[in-house]
């Protein structure tokens, strides 16, 4: 290698270090463009002052663009936020009342042992009850039913009869509470069905109306139940249909959401890696950015005149065969920086001691032509660097 030219070389590589400046030169804008492209970190001052400021804003649009991906992600959610699903109304046919709110009527104490001269005075009393319901008297009917209850606490009929008043008075959760006593007494009680199913219907509670009404049927069918189903289920129906509808929509909704909130996380988790990615390559490129152990910069792509220090003939010291024709003034150094092998041994601190020694002083190849790990790393450089045959 020329001493001289290599001295060159050096004092140029200690003058860009000691002032960066000097590639402003916009004759070296080649010689800083490749240094960047390897990735190398340019001090300020090795950029003039357009160069700078486009320097500045690339680094921090490179910088910022994971920062802003997150934000982006969320922004649709706010803007494509959905509004509460309102329900319409149901139109339904019927007639229905107001509740009424009158203290609870009086009930019997199932516990009463009932004898038969009690359960005889009960029967007399629902006769009595009887005859005045006949006569449009629902006042007295339900104290003549009341006394009854009283008497046989334990008969499911009383509390039914009773309850059937109460519908006619349109006091239905007096009504509601007589048929469920009728039920605790006798589950299988269609007197007790067929009240509370009526008195329902006067609430406007139609699908628990058709409900009881349909069980009231099954246990002892009659035309006045089947009369009010055919009121009842029609709105019964729309009810169904209407909550079916509005389930859906909520259910889609929340699909909706769901996978809004898959994709942002997704996309959240996408703008990680990629932000992981960057700063992972731009570490690498930070270490990367000059040979290990001492080529500053990384090796620019070709020298103008060839690669200084090799002379023509092969280089000195005795590397067999020499170097033919000299270094070429075009080497096209992304040969070795692509070669995983030519990279992976100048990972190797041996190897890179052995450049540096070569590089520092050519008369010293001779001594490391005999170690099996450099010398064939020094023979294939060397080879990237002939030129064509």
């Amino acid at each position: 290698m020329d001493a001289v030219k290599l001295k060159e070389l050096k004092n140029f590589v200690e003058l860009c270090k000691s002032n960066p400046s000097v590639l402003t030169d916009p004759t070296l804008a080649f010689f800083r463009d490749y240094l960047e492209s390897l990735g190398a970190k340019l001090p300020p001052a090795a950029y003039s002052g357009s160069d700078l400021q486009k320097s500045h804003v690339d680094e921090e649009s490179d910088e910022e663009i994971p920062e802003k991906e997150s934000p982006s992600v969320e922004e649709p959610e706010e803007e494509e936020e959905e509004d509460e699903i309102i329900e319409s109304d149901v139109e339904l046919e019927g007639e229905t009342v107001e509740p009424d709110n009158d203290p609870p009527q009086k009930m019997g104490d199932s516990s009463v042992e009932v004898t038969e001269e009690s359960r005889d005075a009960s029967q007399e009393a629902k006769a009595k009850a009887m005859e005045a319901i006949s006569e449009g008297k629902l006042e007295e009917a339900v104290e003549h039913l009341t006394e009854a209850i009283l008497l046989n606490p334990l008969s499911a009929i009383m509390y039914g009869t009773r309850a059937t008043v109460y519908i006619k008075m349109k006091k239905p959760n007096a009504a509601i509470r007589d048929a469920n006593a009728a039920l605790e007494i006798n589950a299988d009680s269609a007197k007790g069905y067929k009240a509370r199913g009526m008195a329902r219907s006067l609430l406007g509670q139609w699908e628990e109306a058709a409900k009881d009404l349909h069980v009231a049927s099954k246990l002892d069918y009659d035309e006045e139940i089947s009369a009010v189903l055919k009121k009842v289920e029609p709105n019964a129906h729309k009810l169904e249909e209407h909550r079916r509808k509005y389930d859906r929509l909520r259910k889609e909704r929340e699909d909706r959401k769901a996978e809004k909130d898959r994709q942002r996380r997704r996309a959240k988790a996408q703008a990680e890696y990629e932000k992981a990615k960057k700063q992972e390559q731009s570490s690498s490129s930070g270490r990367s950015g000059g040979m290990p152990g001492g080529f500053p910069g990384g090796m620019p792509g070709g020298f103008p005149g060839g690669m200084p220090g090799f002379p023509a003939g092969g280089m000195p010291g005795g590397f067999p065969g020499g170097m033919p024709g000299g270094a070429p003034g075009n080497v096209d150094f992304s040969k070795i920086l692509n070669d995983p092998d030519m990279m992976a041994a100048f990972s190797d601190p041996e190897i890179m001691a052995a450049l540096q020694d070569v590089m520092k002083n050519p008369a010293n190849l001779a001594k490391h032509q005999s170690n099996p790990k450099v010398a064939p790393v020094i023979a294939k450089m060397m080879s990237k660097f002939a030129g064509p045959k």
